[in-house]
């Protein structure tokens, strides 16, 4: 089985053979901090990526859209992605998607390689013209610090977890190893994001790395599955953002027959240790929402399907006056009550809904739980980590889980303040 950390410290982090990572602070924003990160993958690296739907993407996703499928229709490499915090490259026209194609063309040159090798992300404020000289003028020496022997060590991913931060107020990064066939696959990945948060993707940026061997035709849906139960399952504050990426580096490194099949016995051992380190990721992005005080987990079962489930969760999750009497500690528990009958199809009997908070039973056949008390309510609201489980009822077994955090008066602070 994996074994996978939530590192606060950097002997908790493994680094992923074929991987090294350099950042430098290019003051792409006025902060004194890395700003610009390089990740370089050796030759052979195979690439995945999951990309945010929302229809006003960024100029990155645009360009790495298409870089993706070229490196799959010719059988290429992903030897690097560059990454800056401080600015999204967002609503900023044919400028933006010029810069984007001009930092590719840049880090090729560095890289020796052909431009559709590399991947861009960008985050930060939209609709600002990004400052392109200082993203360029920070890319040799970026390069220069994955050369040195640190860039290849779990020191570089921690400081590569920081580099991207915006509105985070702490850094994300998460590693599981595993045995297959005898040898140690190494799983590793940062993220970053604190505020607009939502599926599809869930402002996120994710960057997972892994020394196993996998086929194109294998690792792409296979990062799909995963983000839909990881990033694809948290919730802020409902708004998608344009620039949320998810990108998968299988660098191939590990001595081990390849991933070619859909059906390997092998696949579920290997899905196992990246989906840990996804939903350590994912739930890390919702325990540090934007002026968040208590994580939240919404289990809903018992229905038809899982996308049945999901809205329910999701409906839940996000809906501003749940998620304020969180805040408030205030077990005014109708309000979830509402949510699930705002959600729930039309086929519902309410009088089979069930709910409980942790082990407080509150909704038992459509009605206030015989058992329940305000203190018993009260009790559970006052903790940090609240757990909703929802039965539905409808004679189905399906299920599905969604994680988000509470609504503060920091979180309206934080995003009024945002560009100041």
């Amino acid at each position: 089985m994996p074994v996978c950390y939530m590192p606060s410290t950097v002997n908790d982090l493994f680094p992923v053979p074929g991987v090294r990572l350099g950042a430098v602070a290019a003051q792409i924003k006025k902060w004194q901090r890395n700003d610009v990160l390089v990740i370089e993958c050796a030759p052979g690296t195979t690439a995945a990526a999951v990309f945010t739907q929302n229809r006003f993407c960024a100029a990155p996703v645009l360009l790495d859209r298409e870089h993706l499928v070229w490196q799959h229709q010719h059988g290429k490499s992903l030897r690097a992605v560059v990454v800056n915090a401080g600015n999204a490259n967002a609503g900023t026209g044919a400028s933006g998607l010029d810069d984007a194609r001009r930092t590719c063309c840049e880090a090729a040159a560095l890289l020796g390689c052909a431009p559709e090798e590399v991947m861009v992300c960008s985050t930060g404020v939209i609709m600002e013209p990004l400052p392109i000289d200082r993203l360029l003028a920070g890319l040799p020496e970026a390069l220069r610090r994955c050369r040195e022997e640190s860039g290849a060590g779990a020191e570089a991913w921690l400081m590569a977890a920081q580099a991207i931060m915006t509105t985070d107020t702490v850094h994300k990064a998460a590693s599981a190893q595993v045995m297959i066939d005898g040898v140690s696959i190494t799983v590793t990945g940062i993220a970053k994001g604190a505020g607009m948060i939502h599926p599809n993707m869930a402002t996120m940026l994710g960057f997972i790395a892994t020394d196993m061997p996998i086929a194109a035709s294998v690792w792409q849906p296979l990062l799909r599955e995963v983000a839909d139960v990881s990033f694809n399952a948290v919730t802020i504050d409902g708004d998608t953002s344009t620039n949320d990426t998810l990108i998968g580096m299988a660098t191939g490194q590990a001595k081990i027959s390849p991933l070619t099949q859909s059906d390997d016995p092998r696949l579920p051992v290997f899905r196992k240790a990246l989906c840990d380190v996804a939903v350590h990721l994912a739930q890390a992005i919702a325990r540090d929402g934007e002026g968040a005080t208590k994580f939240i987990t919404i289990q809903v079962e018992g229905g038809r399907d899982v996308e049945e489930c999901r809205q329910v969760a999701l409906k839940v999750a996000h809906s501003p006056l749940v998620k304020t009497a969180f805040f408030a500690s205030d077990p005014n528990l109708g309000r979830i009550v509402c949510a699930i009958g705002n959600a729930a199809p039309p086929e519902l009997d309410v009088s089979k809904v069930r709910l409980w908070l942790d082990d407080v039973a509150v909704i038992v056949d459509g009605g206030r739980a015989a058992s329940y008390t305000e203190e018993a309510g009260q009790r559970v609201m006052n903790q940090a980590e609240i757990t909703v489980r929802i039965d539905l009822g409808m004679k189905g077994n399906a299920a599905a889980t969604v994680w988000t955090c509470d609504l503060s008066h920091d979180y309206v602070s934080i995003n009024a303040d945002y560009r100041s």
